[in-house]
């Protein structure tokens, strides 16, 4: 039965809901479905992966997601927030170091109006031509997504978290409400970013019933990207006790995504790569093909913490790119320096 669904999958690209939740609830070793993934991704990318400059450019957040390290609630969390200038000189130095995709990443800092953010955008547009532009900033209007897109921007990633309504709420508190991340996403793709979506594997109250809803739904909504990585704990959330997500069945869903969605943007995340040592490469064996080394100064790494002890070294940091192709190397593959705009 295993290897008939494979087969469909490989050659019709989608699955019904039961067979999507044999494939994740089998035990049977994964290597054959990895392989198929990783073909898959050479066919389309060759042995390339692309790198993506990250600045996370504020820890400030209105919201209060119980997952979430940087959530208003925690009292613990030590805030920064970089300015213009900080900023644009994070993107020198990616440039001199042959970035062409920028990714500014931030919780939802009310300090930073939609007058500001486009500003920033405008003027890392007018200074690099040639770069992509990432926005993954959480919920906003669709004016304020439409004054981003002109401003310059080029890209929108905002995880979905999950496609369960329920699931949602017991994620999130009351004021924030699964609806309207859907407006949100829908608002992304009709403007004309390049949209990515995703979700966390092994988050609090999940099911696999709820991950064959996530599949479901990117097949459905067919992203241009979609980030994925295992749910890690922070100690100063509600969520702090709870076990870390698995590390096969996030490579498990890379491959199954990478199948459904060929010529998808699909990351091997930082949380991918602080479960486990070998996490960046392994989720490019799975089917990933984008990694995003870390742009941000000292004071941002230290401070940007989603969960604990974040991965911030080797394949995710920007000042060890020989490093990363070190790693690269040994699994043979190579950084690719274009701006790898979905095709």
């Amino acid at each position: 039965m295993y290897d008939n669904i494979l087969q469909k999958l490989q050659t019709e690209r989608r699955l019904s809901g039961s067979e999507y939740k044999y494939l994740l609830e089998t035990d049977r070793y994964d290597e054959e479905l990895n392989v198929a993934a990783r073909n898959k991704a050479q066919e389309i990318f060759g042995n390339k992966v692309y790198i993506r400059g990250l600045i996370e450019f504020t820890n400030f957040c209105k919201n209060n997601c119980y997952y979430c390290g940087i959530r208003a609630g925690n009292k613990c969390a030590l805030r920064y927030r970089l300015g213009k200038e900080e900023i644009l000189s994070c993107c020198r130095r990616g440039y001199e170091l042959g970035f062409k995709t920028f990714v500014l990443q931030g919780g939802e800092d009310k300090h930073f109006t939609i007058e500001i953010l486009c500003d920033i955008v405008s003027a890392i547009r007018r200074e690099y031509k040639d770069c992509a532009i990432t926005v993954s900033f959480g919920e906003m209007s669709a004016i304020e997504y439409e004054k981003l897109f002109k401003a310059g921007a080029n890209r929108y990633l905002l995880r979905h978290e999950t496609a369960s309504p329920e699931h949602y709420a017991k994620l999130h508190p009351v004021d924030m409400s699964y609806e309207n991340r859907m407006r949100c996403l829908l608002d992304l793709k009709r403007i004309g970013f390049q949209t990515g979506c995703g979700f966390m594997v092994g988050s609090p109250y999940q099911t696999v019933d709820n991950l064959v809803a996530d599949l479901e739904f990117i097949g459905q909504f067919k992203p241009q990207m979609v980030g994925i990585g295992p749910f890690l704990p922070h100690k100063d959330t509600p969520f702090g006790h709870f076990p870390p997500g698995s590390l096969e069945m996030t490579l498990k869903l890379l491959s199954i995504i990478r199948l459904m969605e060929p010529n998808v943007l699909l990351p091997s995340t930082t949380a991918l790569a602080t479960l486990s040592k070998d996490g960046c490469e392994r989720g490019i064996l799975a089917g990933a093909n984008v990694v995003m080394p870390n742009l941000s100064p000292q004071i941002a790494k230290n401070k940007y913490m989603l969960y604990n002890n974040k991965s911030s070294v080797g394949a995710q940091d920007a000042q060890a790119l020989s490093v990363l192709q070190s790693r690269l190397d040994n699994i043979g593959y190579t950084i690719s320096y274009a701006r790898g705009d979905y095709n």
